[in-house]
Formats: structure tokens, sequence, C-alpha cells
């Protein structure tokens, strides 16, 4: 989220995606904070578990990305213009926003053949795995 504001990178609709499940573990985080060793366990484990689905979103980015498949969300897709489509047909299909087409990577660091979303997904791995390490132990307490 960040990079919007900072460098002025606009977000598509799978970048956007991946932002909940940081929002789902930034809370299972704070509740874990005052709960006893054995809920703060199952807490840390599921802030680690929505980690992880954000980076399984962002494989999935990665991919249409690269062109591997195309993406799932309507919302990356090009309108459907149908023979007989008049032009108020085509002023509904269009965006409210300008939105950024999902498979056409931003690169924040000039140089860097990392995407934006395989940057995510590198910081997911490790996040996840660091707060599902952090619940291992705490269930050990």
């Amino acid at each position: 989220m960040g990079f919007e504001y900072w460098p002025g990178l606009a977000p598509c609709a799978l970048c956007l995606w991946q932002r909940w499940p940081y929002w789902v573990a930034a809370g299972l985080a704070l509740l874990a904070l005052p709960a006893p060793p054995r809920l703060r366990a199952w807490l840390l484990g599921g802030a680690g578990l929505a980690v992880a689905v954000s980076g399984g979103i962002a494989a999935l980015h990665l991919g249409v990305e690269q062109g591997w498949w195309p993406s799932p969300l309507p919302a990356c897709l090009a309108p459907g213009v149908g023979v007989g489509a008049s032009i108020d047909d085509l002023l509904r299909n269009l965006a409210p926003l300008p939105t950024k087409p999902c498979d056409e990577p931003a690169y924040l660091i000039p140089g860097l053949p990392l995407s934006v979303a395989a940057m995510n997904l590198i910081y997911a791995a490790l996040l996840a795995g660091w707060t599902l390490r952090q619940a291992r132990r705490e269930w050990r307490i």
C-alpha cells in the first residue's frame, strides 16, 4: 500500500486482493498480544496462515504477470464488446476509475527483475514462516 503513495504505483485488482489477508493477520496479531500462551499460539498461527494466503495470491498474480495463466478476476479482464453493442453499453462496461491491468508488472527498483507481486511473494513467505515459527514456540510454553 505504501508503494501506491510514495512512488505512485497504481494497484491492479489482484494487488488490492493481496492486501486483505495482511489486515486479517494484523488484527489477529494484535489480539495475540494480551492473550495467554495457548490462545496466542492459535492467533499467531491464524495470522501466519493469513499471510500465507496473501503469498498465494501473490503467486497467482506473478503467474498472471508472466502470462502463465489468465487472471480469475473480471476486473483484470478487458470488457467484452458484442457485435450489437451501443456506445451506452460500452460506457457501462468501463471501470469507474482508471485501473492498471493485472498482467502488466510494476517494478519498484529499476533494473531489478522483481515485480512488486514477486517481492510480496518473497516477503509473505518469510513473514508467514517466521509467524508460524513464533506460534509453535508459544504452543510449547
